[in-house]
This record gives C-alpha cells, sequence and structure tokens, in this order.
C-alpha cells in the first residue's frame, strides 16, 4: 500500500477562497514522488490541500497507482463547499500518449502504456457531481506552462521549461501556444544527445542530457571518481566547501546542459529557457556553466541570445503548470 500523504505547506488557505473562484486539481506525478493539489485560476496553491506520496522504480504497478488515487482523493475531499472543480489537470513524466491518455515513464518501468487519465478521470466522476475535464501532459510541458503564466518567461512567447531531478524533461511554448507534437512527447529535452559525453541512457541512446545532467547520474559519476556521498543534497554541500570531483561533477553536467539548450535554441529560436526541480539548485553555477556552453556558439547570435534563468516558481511550479492545463487551455495546442 501506499504510505499516507501528509500536507505540503503553501502559500494560501482554503477559506480565503471566494465564492467566484475556480479551482483546478493539480496532479504531477515524477519519478520520486506524487502530489495533488487544489490550484486557483491566480495560480495559487492553496494550503492544506496539497499531498504527497513516494512513486519510484521499486513500486509495483498497483502501488504506484494506491499512491495516485490517495493524493487525488485526500486533495478532492478539500475543495470549499459551494466551489466547483473547474477541471482535472495531470502532468506525468514522459513518455507519454496524449491522445490515450497513457503514461509510460522511464524511470517507472512497470507503467508502460498506463491508463492514468482515465483512472484519474474515474476516480474523480465517482466523487465530484458533474462531468469534470481531466488533461493530460507531460510535466515538462506543464513546468513550460507555468513559468509562462506566473513565472520566470512571463512576457516572452517562444520558451522551454525545464525539470532536472530524478530525470530531465521539457516542454515547449512557440508562438505563444504550447507545442506537444502528434503523441504529446515534444520538447524532451532530457533524450538530446550531447557531443563529447558516452555515458548510456536508460532510453537506448548514448549522451543523453539525462544519462548525465539529472541528478543521480551526476552523483553516480562524482562517485565513480572517488566522491564518498551519495544525493545530490551531499553533492551540492561538497561544491560550495570546494571539492574538487564534486566542482567537476556540477561542471560536467552544466556544460550538457548548455549543449542542448544550445541544440534547441539552433532548432526552434528560444527566447528564454526556465528551470527547475531538486537538481537544479545543486550550485548556482550550474546555470553559469551552462551559459558558458551556449556562448561558445559566437557566430549564431539568435543561439546566444537565449536566456536561461532559474524557475520563478520554487516547489509549486509542476503542480501550478498542472492546473494551467485546465486554467489556461486557450494555449494549449
Amino acid at each position: 500500500m501506499a504510505s499516507t500523504p501528509e500536507p505540503i505547506p503553501s502559500t494560501a488557505t482554503v477559506s480565503s477562497v471566494s465564492p467566484g473562484t475556480a479551482i483546478a486539481l493539480a496532479v504531477d506525478l515524477g519519478g520520486t514522488k506524487v502530489e495533488a493539489a487544489l490550484v486557483t485560476d491566480e495560480g495559487v496553491v492553496l494550503a492544506d490541500s496539497r499531498f504527497r506520496t513516494p512513486t519510484g522504480p521499486d513500486k509495483t504497478s498497483d502501488e504506484l497507482q494506491a499512491a495516485v488515487d490517495d493524493v487525488v482523493t485526500r486533495a478532492l475531499a478539500t475543495v470549499p463547499a459551494g466551489i466547483a472543480l473547474a477541471g482535472v489537470g495531470i502532468g506525468s513524466a514522459g513518455p507519454i500518449n496524449e491522445e490515450h491518455g497513457w503514461v509510460s515513464p522511464l524511470n517507472m518501468p512497470v507503467w508502460r502504456d498506463h491508463p492514468l487519465r482515465d483512472r484519474v478521470a474515474a476516480l474523480v466522476d465517482a466523487t465530484v457531481p458533474g462531468d469534470v475535464p481531466v488533461t493530460l501532459r507531460m510535466d515538462g510541458l506543464c513546468i513550460t506552462l507555468a513559468e509562462h503564466w506566473v513565472g520566470a518567461a512571463q512576457g516572452h512567447d517562444h520558451v522551454m521549461g525545464m525539470i532536472i531531478s530524478t530525470g530531465v524533461g521539457g516542454g515547449l511554448i512557440l508562438h505563444g501556444r504550447t507545442v506537444s507534437g502528434p503523441t504529446g512527447n515534444a520538447g524532451h529535452i532530457g533524450h538530446v544527445e550531447c557531443g563529447g559525453f558516452d555515458d548510456h541512457c536508460a532510453c537506448g541512446g548514448t549522451g543523453c542530457l539525462e544519462a548525465i545532467a539529472s541528478g543521480p547520474k551526476t552523483v553516480a559519476w562524482a562517485r565513480k571518481q572517488g566522491f564518498s556521498g551519495a544525493t545530490g543534497e551531499e553533492l551540492s554541500a561538497a561544491y560550495a566547501a570546494g571539492d574538487p570531483t564534486a566542482r567537476a561533477a556540477v561542471e560536467r553536467s552544466g556544460r550538457a546542459l548548455g549543449q542542448a539548450i544550445a541544440a534547441a535554441t539552433s532548432l526552434v529560436d528560444l527566447e528564454v529557457v526556465a528551470i527547475g526541480g531538486g537538481f537544479s539548485h545543486v550550485s548556482p553555477d550550474l546555470f553559469a556553466f551552462a551559459r558558458a556552453a551556449v556562448a561558445e556558439r559566437a557566430e549564431f547570435g539568435f543561439v546566444t541570445k537565449v536566456r536561461i534563468v532559474p524557475t520563478g516558481l520554487s516547489q509549486d511550479g509542476p503542480l501550478i503548470g498542472a492546473a494551467a492545463l485546465v486554467h489556461r487551455a486557450d494555449v494549449l495546442r
């Protein structure tokens, strides 16, 4: 069974919701955890509605679904009286199948073509009166929506959002509209191959950004060089203390990150790349190394113009982005 989730503190109280406020249920499924919360049409995650429980590659399919059901049920129970649920937005680690609502997260191998959208929809239908729409997109696209709406990419219409955590995800907004492609996986920058790296990726590729720059893979590389720590937090502390192996690991990941961003900008002419996720906080120098790699494209001003910035949304970004599937449906393509 899934462990019992606890409320996660956030920035508003349920009692502050006025009768005219639109509320969406947001669900964020990643390789480490699944979260659910209520989010207003101003992009505010409501306190006491947010629940989290672990996921991970060691869970069975039933355990993963139980974790999703648990956080969704608890979040739904906090919908204020008299407030209608405008819809449900689900952001999932990829790959996904947007048409069918299936998910196949690379770091959760027991789920391949798992009908997550329909499972959540059935639970919502059994709990909430009325016909509540449920929309599923890749988590990288959701974070891009969040940054474009209320985060670090406001005012720009050619944007990539990225998550650097257990994996590396991304999504695209071009000409002010989302781009998801025929299957829903456009913008999956974690599986762009970076030159000069031979790291094997679980997708079958070699030198994929995720295989180099995700938190676990960066730590694993550092350990092969003699680093004694086991977590991204320990690597961050060692970097801050001046450990040369930690510095080499972060610099290596930052360079790969910059190469991938430069390639993506060459392809689709980005203005801003906004990056969140737990491992993006390993050191501010991660961004400096990425920017330096982009700057090497000196003859291509349309590439070097791209701004690489930290998320403007802290830990709320993925949930705000999932809610944006409801509140910003006009931006979806």
